[in-house]
């Protein structure tokens, strides 16, 4: 099953799931209960926290859920806000997922002391379900922005672009796939 956030961020190839966590988590729960897949891929975009550049390619199995609050020492979680379903000894760019998008250059920077390379708001909630059903999973985002004062508007400027660039990029994965 291919799935996507939806609204702007439509793929042909890709049923759209809801945007955010809490619409994502839902739906691909109502999915999963009513046909349960083989496994899940998540397409989306994601903001740099500054080492991927705008229009990287990224395949990941592991997402995060760390607020902007935590960064700063003003919030701590009991639940495990880490996902994988990374099976090899291969090192993932963690994605993490919020509502919120960053705008913060020296807090996205902070992410990366933590390992975590980009932003998408559904992924974590993505991996999380796979989890709960026992459903193999990934993700392929790519780079629309910085996590920057300019987020929004280079978020707008490159979507489109990116968008094209991750249909040709899943496009060309699944026949390398099924033709082996």
């Amino acid at each position: 099953m291919i799935i996507c956030a939806g609204n702007n961020e439509t793929f042909d190839f890709a049923t759209p799931m809801g945007v955010g966590m809490v619409e994502m988590a839902m739906n691909l729960t109502r999915a999963c209960l009513f046909d349960k897949p083989e496994f899940i891929l998540f397409v989306g975009t994601a903001g740099s926290y500054g080492e991927k550049k705008i229009f990287d390619i990224i395949e990941s199995k592991t997402a995060a859920n760390i607020e902007l609050a935590f960064l700063e020492n003003n919030a701590y979680t009991p639940i495990d806000n880490v996902v994988s379903s990374q099976t090899e000894d291969v090192k993932d760019v963690v994605i993490n997922s919020s509502n919120y998008i960053t705008t913060s250059k020296e807090l996205g920077e902070k992410f990366l002391k933590f390992n975590v390379g980009v932003e998408n708001m559904e992924f974590f909630a993505v991996q999380r379900i796979a989890q709960e059903f026992n459903i193999p999973s990934g993700g392929v985002f790519c780079v629309t922005n910085f996590t920057d004062s300019n987020a929004h508007e280079d978020f707008l400027k490159n979507h489109d672009k990116a968008k094209t660039l991750l249909s040709a990029h899943v496009v060309k994965r699944i026949k390398e796939l099924t033709s082996v």
